[in-house]
């Protein structure tokens, strides 16, 4: 049950913190409605059965809706508070899951279930207040949360020593992004303040004019190391 947990957590935290917050009103209300949509009929189908397989059939629906809302709040809400409360929910919807996996057994065996189930949620709501877990692993793809003594130390520094390469490549990749647009001869009134995260270049500040907004981006997108370029720049 601990690894069943811990495998459906990670899957659904590595999946959320590819994208990169962009504060999208709009289209978090819309992945939200989707994810509800969803929800309903899952639910629904969760009619034809009874007794515990009708629990857990719910429980995995409500699972599957926690992580459809806590990917469209690390894809559209840029504010860690937001983040760390859908995360606590994915969470608290997959104990409640195994809650019910585990209620078909019976003595030692449904408490020890039981109890590593409820560990395993206490591990990832601390994670998720800190903000590190789901970031890290997915920034890195090195999961450490099921490993245990030397094991677990060697995979933290391996971890550890990754995220401080990306961190110095994304510096890299903003210096020379700026310089790139510095050096454009199209951008003559050009106010862009440039951030780098995982490769995915945030172009943000005004420019005078669509045509500008464009070369920026080409300029941009055209930086080697960049894998992606996402554009708030606006016309002044």
């Amino acid at each position: 049950m601990n690894k069943l947990l811990c495998f459906v957590l990670a899957t659904a935290a590595s999946a959320a913190f590819a994208a990169t917050p962009t504060n999208d009103t709009v289209a978090y209300k819309a992945a939200i409605n989707q994810s509800d949509a969803a929800y309903k009929t899952a639910k629904a189908a969760c009619d034809a059965q009874s007794g515990n397989a009708k629990d857990v059939c719910q429980e995995q629906a409500k699972v599957t809706r926690a992580n459809a809302e806590s990917t469209a709040a690390l894809q559209y809400k840029n504010d860690k508070k937001s983040v760390e409360k859908a995360q606590i929910n994915v969470a608290d919807a997959n104990y409640d899951l195994a809650k019910a996996q585990c209620a078909t057994r019976t003595g030692a065996d449904k408490d020890s279930c039981l109890s590593g189930a409820k560990q395993q949620h206490t591990a990832w709501v601390n994670d998720a207040k800190a903000g590190k877990k789901a970031a890290d692993t997915a920034q890195t793809g090195i999961d450490c949360s099921t490993m245990t003594g030397t094991d677990k130390a060697s995979c933290e520094a391996r971890s550890k020593t990754a995220l401080t390469k990306d961190a110095l490549a994304d510096t890299a990749i903003t210096t020379k992004v700026k310089t790139e647009l510095m050096a454009e001869p199209a951008l003559k009134s050009l106010d862009v303040h440039v951030e780098t995260n995982n490769g995915t270049v945030m172009l943000s500040g005004f420019v005078p004019s669509q045509a500008e907004v464009d070369k920026a981006v080409d300029v941009a997108r055209n930086v080697k190391g960049v894998n992606k370029v996402q554009s708030s720049l606006r016309i002044k």
